[in-house]
């Protein structure tokens, strides 16, 4: 009995590591998904099952996976590019044992990009897969998971622009992650850096390997109708899809990047 006991302890305690999203801020957002096009779904499934310790989704109706603090999604789709020329850079986790992982990552067939120590002082590294994929991975040893949500990299002329437009727009928290300036939001740090070379503009994410980003908003109708006093255009205005209990609306931010709005993904 004291054994089924400990196992039940241990379910509970190790369940919101593995499928939750972070509570929402003050405007009710939070960290949603990253929603990527790739050319092989199911290999991109496992990779991040086998490397990360996520998890699949529970319900029927999207190809994805959870970790802690995010939702990743995929599309088989061949993309139109990889992220080089856009504003979202790349995206990257905290993960707690760094070397093991890239071992791990090239015995599975896999590259492993530059190894460095990052601008907060811990070892980091790029992760590299099919279709131009790149992710970055910082260590924290302390961790409770294998690895958790923790950043989206913008790297923009807008960066001041987006700071702004984030924290007007989604009640975003000022932030710095080692030298870079960014914002918060729950579940996520948008590390946003201006160009290092000047380009004419940030291409569009839509089509791309990391086609949007996504948030999940408490009151998503009402949130949307908010929006659009402020002035925000919608690609695709709110609407329900009753067979996924879910709610939805697209834009774009000031960057080029392509942004969801979720009500229900965590459900998921």
């Amino acid at each position: 009995m004291n054994r089924l006991i400990l196992c039940l302890l241990f379910a509970t305690l190790a369940a919101p590591l593995s499928a939750q999203l972070e509570p929402p801020n003050e405007a009710g957002v939070t960290m949603g998904h990253v929603h990527l096009n790739v050319s092989d779904p199911d290999l991109y499934r496992q990779l991040w099952i086998d490397h990360f310790g996520a998890v699949p989704l529970a319900k029927e109706g999207l190809n994805g996976v959870k970790l802690p603090g995010m939702i990743v999604l995929f599309r088989k789709q061949v993309p139109t590019g990889d992220a080089i020329g856009t504003a979202l850079d790349h995206f990257g986790l905290k993960v707690r044992n760094r070397d093991e992982l890239l071992e791990k990552w090239k015995a599975a067939g896999q590259e492993v990009g530059r190894v460095f120590t990052g601008s907060e002082g811990f070892p980091n590294a790029y992760v590299l897969g099919p279709d131009g994929f790149r992710m970055e991975l910082q260590q924290d040893v302390d961790l409770p998971a294998i690895a958790v949500t923790q950043h989206l990299h913008y790297r923009t002329a807008k960066h001041l622009e987006l700071q702004q437009w984030y924290q007007d727009n989604f009640g975003a928290v000022f932030s710095h992650r080692g030298s870079h300036d960014g914002v918060d939001l729950p579940g996520i740090n948008f590390s946003l850096d201006p160009l290092r070379r000047p380009r004419d503009a940030d291409l569009p994410t839509k089509g791309r390997l990391i086609d949007h980003i996504g948030f999940e908003v408490n009151n998503l109708e009402a949130f949307c109708k908010q929006l659009e006093a402020k002035g925000v255009v919608f690609d695709q205005p709110y609407r329900k899809i009753e067979r996924l209990n879910l709610g939805l609306a697209f834009l774009t931010d000031p960057s080029g990047v392509y942004v969801e709005l979720t009500e229900g993904l965590d459900q998921f």
